[in-house]
């Protein structure tokens, strides 16, 4: 017993989990605290912040293909450690330089009219951002090519591992937040500062280690084929010729062209053909994603994005216009926590029972049924929702009655560590906890609490539908491939979330919010029918059949008999 559990803690799959989590907690604290140093840092406005999110937004939209054909192109130990040091680095010279912008931020407002501190910002955020698509290079490589050769054949290993991972990520969004914004609070930001940057330069050195290490242990990882013929692409629901008959949407799949690009003939490389290297990989990329087999599955995924309905600093903020305290908020986002992780728990059990795709289905009508009590809170006693105020009513008048537009307040303490994110709503709606004689009536609380117990019930299905397409990408996508289309697939998701920042942008309202729940409702809708779509292509007839596995069977093979009717 006790050497079997020496093998799990020096084992390949092991030490990828522990250098994922130092990862991502190194990650989760530094994407909170830079939102609040760029507040902190600009008057207590949101307009660093604001452009920080676009930058980063924009630069994964436009160069994601461009990442992922890197990391297709190159040895996976050089991939994953440039990245890595190239991140933790970019991270640790954004520390020293807002350490030094906090300690002499007044001398530098005086030299040069302000301007080499305006360079400082740019700096930031530039450098911030190269940090976050070194970031995004290593998810790809690590959880969408790594985790895939040490889990080998086995797709229950894989489909694990992939469970395992998303539990980390729900740990850590919650508990790395709270860890630095105590640090933030009880010291000063620029301890906050300090702190960050020799954390990663720690973790990068232990990182380094493990991938060493993961490096070692898996001798395929060496193994990196530069064009993969299409009979080598592992589907995870085709069965073994003589267990059953594909159904036709899956035979579908494995003979679709999957080679994405065409081989190219050996040129004389000049400048212009240097200059148009990056759009022509931009473009390839996308049409290489659009052929993909799992196309619908993919954009389905990306639909989920555009959404309100999360925990993010505009829910949080709208539900305290709406007279939720921060402890009240912290309580739900550990609740989501949980539930999230549920999902993964649920996403293991049923990938067993029925199959990955009917996962994807069974997951999608839960997160919908859900998603429901959202749409009817809208109506509820205590819903703002009031389509006759203009969006810009209270910009416009502030505007023409000259009025300086307000600016939030100073983060709170109870706030940072219930949501992760200051108050970034000012206050045009008092807060539970303000001065009683200054409060407006209160708010029914019937509207918002259906609101949240939608948004929470729904993580269970968000989160099996996502390790649901994360499989499907990870095994329908050849190898030489994984990382243009994975890049390409982060790219999508990033423009539906800039989307969705752009239409509460149009209507930054509280009385918008119910008209924003429900155009949210009917994004998640959409996706959900794009995957149904992918599903009946690829299942048939036989899409609402579960199959109980046969333990002799290959993993995810259905063979005749033994069936029930979901």
């Amino acid at each position: 017993r006790l050497g079997s559990v020496i093998a799990y803690f020096t084992s390949a799959k092991f030490l990828l989990y522990l250098g994922h989590a130092l990862s991502t907690w190194g990650d989760r604290m530094w994407h909170f605290a830079v939102s609040v140093f760029l507040v902190e840092l600009y008057g207590n406005s949101l307009l660093l912040t604001a452009v920080y999110g676009l930058v980063v937004a924009g630069s994964v939209l436009l160069l994601g293909a461009l990442i992922g054909d890197w990391v297709d192109k190159n040895s996976r130990l050089k991939v994953a450690q440039t990245s890595l040091i190239v991140q933790n680095s970019s991270v640790i010279l954004c520390g020293v330089i807002l350490m030094i912008i906090f300690l002499f931020k007044t001398q530098l407002l005086t030299l040069y009219h302000g301007w080499l501190l305006t360079l400082c910002y740019i700096l930031v955020i530039t450098i911030a951002n190269i940090a976050n698509l070194a970031s995004t290079a290593t998810a790809i490589t690590i959880q969408r090519d790594w985790i895939v050769v040490v889990a080998g054949e086995d797709r229950s290993k894989l489909a694990d591992m992939n469970a395992t991972i998303r539990r980390i990520d729900q740990l850590t969004n919650i508990l790395a937040p709270m860890a630095v914004g105590q640090i933030m609070t009880f010291g000063s930001p620029m301890i906050g500062c300090g702190f960050i940057s020799g954390w990663n330069l720690m973790s990068m050195c232990v990182e380094y280690l493990l991938l060493w290490k993961v490096y070692q242990k898996t001798p395929t990882l060496a193994r990196k084929s530069a064009k993969v013929e299409a009979s080598e692409l592992k589907q995870l629901n085709v069965t073994k010729e003589g267990d059953m008959k594909p159904a036709e949407g899956v035979q579908l799949i494995v003979e679709k062209d999957v080679t994405g690009f065409e081989p190219q003939q050996e040129k004389e490389v000049g400048c212009a053909a240097r200059i148009a290297e990056p759009f022509i990989t931009f473009r390839d990329g996308w049409v290489a994603y659009y052929n993909q087999p799992v196309f619908l599955a993919g954009m389905g995924l990306a639909f989920l994005y555009m959404t309100v309905l999360g925990f993010d600093c505009i829910t949080t903020g709208y539900a305290y216009t709406q007279g939720l305290s921060g402890s009240v908020l912290s309580l739900l986002m550990g609740a989501s926590a949980v539930t999230g992780i549920m999902g993964t728990v649920a996403f293991t059990w049923l990938r067993r029972k029925c199959g990955l795709i009917r996962t994807g289905l069974i997951s999608g009508i839960a997160q919908l049924a859900c998603l429901i009590l959202c749409a009817i809170s809208v109506f509820m006693p205590g819903s703002p929702m009031d389509l006759t105020v203009s969006p810009f009513a209270d910009i416009s008048a502030r505007l023409f009655e000259n009025e300086p537009l307000p600016t939030i307040a100073s983060p709170e303490p109870e706030m940072i560590f219930a949501t992760g994110m200051p108050n970034l709503l000012n206050g045009s709606i008092a807060p539970a906890d303000s001065d009683p004689e200054m409060s407006p009536e209160p708010v029914p609380l019937i509207s918002v609490s259906l609101l949240f117990a939608g948004v929470i019930a729904a993580r269970v299905g968000l989160w099996s539908f996502d390790l649901t397409v994360t499989q499907l990408l990870q095994e329908n996508v050849i190898e030489s491939e994984r990382g243009i289309i994975n890049g390409v697939q982060n790219s999508m998701n990033y423009l539906l979330d800039l989307l969705h920042f752009i239409m509460v942008i149009l209507a930054p309202n509280p009385e918008a919010f119910g008209l924003l729940v429900l155009i949210s409702v009917s994004f998640v809708a959409m996706g959900h029918i794009m995957y149904f779509r992918f599903a009946q292509k690829s299942l048939g007839k036989q899409l609402f059949v579960c199959h109980t596995p046969d333990p002799k069977a290959a993993p995810d093979s259905s063979p005749p008999g033994n069936t029930s009717t979901v």
